[in-house]
């Protein structure tokens, strides 16, 4: 078995958030006065934070204290709904279950928010993770692609980068496991095409948890 460490990407990869995020974009863009976006459109706003969210789905040149608006709106309502229509993508909880029975550590690090990260880890996946980890920029840590979280989640598990591998399913996500070092499995169920995913350097495909745990278990 080669690797000891598992690190997940959350949304797109173990937890279907989308339309809770979509729900919560067009609640907080309502509340504002703007006008809506399709959940299709949020699927391509997701990747780089909360943040970067918002300024995507508001109207082009947005003025910033209206965005600060919106972005307030948003936090709002999804901490109070984050949970309302996501679940875990069929066959994760076994998937993570089995690795798990194999020796193998499991960590999640994303660029959502860290409370709501951990909130909707505790939620669906209670004892399944070693290390959970969310955006943490207020910290000091620099949020994916950026290498510092996922160097810390190794520092944490005890392991090297040749023992670790990072999921995800988008572009932000193979270019985090390259900045730092570490293998990368994009999964083809999430929120990036796969030719998006091979234009930006991914090599290995998962299509299936089932197929993604063989990956990990059998590299």
């Amino acid at each position: 078995m080669k690797y000891r460490l598992a690190i997940f990407d959350l949304d797109g990869t173990v937890l279907n958030t989308l339309a809770d995020l979509a729900d919560a974009v067009n609640a907080a863009l309502s509340t504002c006065d703007y006008p809506t976006r399709t959940e299709e459109q949020v699927r391509d706003f997701i990747g780089d934070g909360i943040k970067k969210l918002i300024e995507r789905a508001v109207p082009t040149d947005t003025a910033t204290q209206d965005i600060a608006r919106v972005y307030a709106a948003f936090v709002a309502h999804y901490t109070a709904h984050c949970a309302d229509k996501t679940a875990p993508y069929a066959g994760i909880v076994d998937m993570l279950r089995t690795l798990r029975a194999g020796g193998v550590k499991t960590a999640v690090l994303s660029n959502k928010a860290d409370p709501a990260t951990v909130a909707l880890c505790n939620a669906y996946f209670e004892g399944l993770f070693d290390v959970v980890m969310g955006e943490r920029e207020s910290e000091g840590v620099p949020k994916k692609p950026a290498p510092d979280a996922v160097l810390a989640i190794m520092a944490q598990c005890g392991v090297t980068a040749a023992d670790t591998v990072y999921i995800g399913d988008s572009d932000v996500d193979v270019k985090t496991a390259a900045n730092a070092g570490i293998s990368a499995i994009s999964v083809t169920w999430g929120y990036r095409s796969v030719d998006l995913l091979l234009e930006n350097g991914a090599n290995v495909l998962a299509s299936t948890p089932q197929k993604l745990q063989e990956l990990i278990l059998n590299a």
